[in-house]
């Protein structure tokens, strides 16, 4: 028996296509999609935990970083072919606050994911994604090994330096002189 196969060719959407959808009202806020290198990727509910992680990084970092940067969370950023929406993102200070236009990749001094159920796609997807963009700086929470990976110097082949952080070590922000957030500040129990 043969079989034909019929070849199909993907129609990949531009940033500019996606952003007009968003404003025609083609997707519901509740629709939770990213776009990725052309398409549109269906993102992983939030769970408890996740949801915590970021917000106690929010806190911890409004802390450390007040007047020297934005802090956005789960707010879109406009790259080449993409508009990821990155658990944090670190921004540098604008005077319309970004009400104008997205951030780029120039004005993000540090995107933060933050991972349960998706820290595959985390550093195979948007780790690689982030790096190729120009991002200086981006952070891998991973709450299931209970490490944070840094990464940083980032080119079209992923970023160049990763180191893993575990309990009892130091974080920096390479575009912070100065800062610093200990890895047991993030992953303190709370005693209720």
């Amino acid at each position: 028996m043969v079989v034909n196969v019929v070849q199909v060719e993907r129609r990949l959407i531009t940033v500019d296509e996606y952003e007009q959808m968003v404003k025609a009202g083609v997707f519901r806020e509740d629709d939770r999609l990213e776009l990725i290198e052309g398409d549109l990727v269906k993102m992983s509910p939030i769970g408890a935990a996740h949801a915590g992680y970021v917000k106690r990084l929010n806190r911890l970092l409004s802390q450390r970083v007040s007047g020297k940067a934005l802090i956005a969370i789960q707010d879109p950023i406009r790259l080449i072919r993409s508009e990821p929406e990155p658990d944090i993102a670190l921004l540098r200070p604008r005077a319309d606050d970004y009400i104008g236009s997205l951030p780029q990749a120039a004005d993000i001094l540090l995107v933060v994911e933050v991972a349960d159920t998706s820290v595959d796609y985390d550093r195979q997807v948007k780790l690689p994604l982030y790096a190729a963009a120009g991002i200086t700086e981006a952070w891998l929470l991973d709450l299931n090994r209970r490490v944070l990976e840094v990464h940083r110097q980032p080119g079209e082949a992923g970023y160049a330096e990763k180191r893993t952080l575990r309990a009892r070590d130091q974080l920096t922000i390479a575009a912070l002189p100065g800062f610093a957030l200990g890895l047991d500040e993030i992953f303190a129990d709370v005693e209720r």
